[in-house]
């Protein structure tokens, strides 16, 4: 009996120290491979940083004078609290050459009808057009509109923007200037011609914490991830919803809007395609402003989501590469699996010290969001729920837009 007591704790010793061995290489691995990715996020900040200041650096570079006649095409859907004034932003442009605004929407019954009405009363010098658009080409209901107002538009180059896009009075001026014919160099191969012109934008926030939050999330994360995917690529390969400038031709060569009525990513959709089909998507130095809507919590979550599983649809590399992005967090959980050692404390702040330079050199400077600053103390919180929402992106492919849900397989929605 004392033999088989003695077998039975000799084992459950053994099972113990197996145990904590087990346990002690798990953590050294948790350790190891954070501190790795810590240091890679480090390497990812300063990177950013570089992409920030060689865009800082071209878009010192004089335009030349390119003023052709542009059509901005404008899909409606309701009126929300500050649209009016930044359809008002597109009616003061500076610009020497003619344009026209359409406003596209399904109904005359929208709410949007009245605020385009108002919008002609107080310009009646402008060319603004309002246009009943009501097929369904498709499940995307924005491009649908576009691709019913194509047609209708009088110029050579089309211009869609969000309805909610404020914008400066040299905005057309500086994004239609990247048209113009680039001289070729002597013993070089003769470059691309331009086919969309795009631009960075920042949001304005709205009170509430989600709200903030997302704007936070705009100018110091997915900004400076399009400016490093710019530099890497050497040069943009998408195009974003803020502005997409696009030349006829160009627009004829990929199929027109109506090849992009069931793709939820339209803006990447179609800087891709244009740029596979043999042209240059240039990135405007110009910088707009988006409304940001006042989030409830779950809104905010719902329109995280729908991006990241757009992202990862459409680029699975890029959206693997999202996790180099998430220094802080990374620097956070190696402080927490080294047991609070020197070294981790040191990343951590290193990794924070760059992290709150990135947010200024691309949120303040090249941006010029003034609520970035005001903002700063929420940076840590926004990495750490980002970090979260990164991994809830890789379950599932449901989305919800416009309080509708779809599944997004291919860049294609379907309900």
């Amino acid at each position: 009996m004392n033999y088989e007591l003695g077998t039975l704790n000799s084992l459950g010793t053994g099972f113990r120290y197996t145990n904590r061995v087990n346990t002690h290489i798990l953590a050294l691995a948790v350790q190891t491979l954070t501190t790795v990715l810590a240091v890679a996020g480090i390497g990812y900040f300063l990177f950013a940083i570089v992409a920030a200041r060689v865009y800082i650096a071209a878009r010192r570079a004089p335009l030349p004078p390119l003023n052709p006649g542009v059509s901005i095409l404008k899909s409606l859907k309701g009126l929300d609290p500050g649209m009016l004034d930044a359809f008002r932003s597109h009616c003061l442009q500076t610009y020497t050459g003619g344009y026209e605004i359409l406003f596209g929407v399904s109904s005359l019954d929208d709410p949007a009808v009245d605020g385009v009405r108002q919008l002609q009363s107080e310009f009646p010098e402008r060319a603004i057009r309002l246009i009943e658009c009501p097929a369904r080409l498709g499940t995307n209901g924005k491009v649908s509109t576009i691709a019913q107002l194509a047609p209708q538009a009088r110029c050579e180059y089309l211009l869609v923007n969000d309805s909610d896009i404020t914008v400066r009075p040299r905005y057309l001026e500086r994004v239609m200037a990247h048209f113009a014919p680039v001289t070729p160099q002597p013993y070089a191969q003769p470059p691309k011609p331009v086919g969309l012109v795009t631009a960075l934008y920042r949001g304005r926030a709205h009170g509430t914490l989600g709200s903030r939050l997302e704007s936070l999330g705009i100018a110091t994360d997915f900004m400076p991830s399009v400016l490093v995917a710019r530099m890497i690529e050497g040069g943009l390969r998408y195009g974003l919803g803020s502005t997409l400038a696009v030349s006829r031709e160009a627009l004829e060569r990929i199929g027109g809007f109506e090849a992009l009525v069931n793709y939820l990513a339209d803006d990447y959709e179609l800087g891709e395609r244009i740029y596979k089909a043999g042209y240059r998507v240039a990135l405007s130095a110009e910088v707009v402003e988006t409304s940001v809507p006042a989030y409830a919590w779950r809104g905010f979550c719902d329109h995280q989501l729908r991006w990241l599983r757009t992202v990862r649809d459409a680029r699975p590399g890029g959206y693997a590469g999202l996790l180099f992005t998430q220094g802080f967090t990374l620097a956070v959980v190696n402080v927490i699996a080294s047991g609070i050692s020197p070294l981790s404390l040191w990343l951590l702040a290193l990794c924070f010290f760059l992290r709150i330079s990135l947010a200024m050199t691309v949120g303040a400077e090249v941006l010029g969001d003034h609520q970035v600053l005001p903002s700063l103390l929420l940076l840590p919180l926004r990495d750490l729920v980002a970090t979260g929402l990164w991994i809830a992106g890789l379950a599932g492919n449901t989305i919800v837009w416009r309080d509708e849900r779809f599944t997004v397989r291919g860049g294609k929605l379907s309900t």
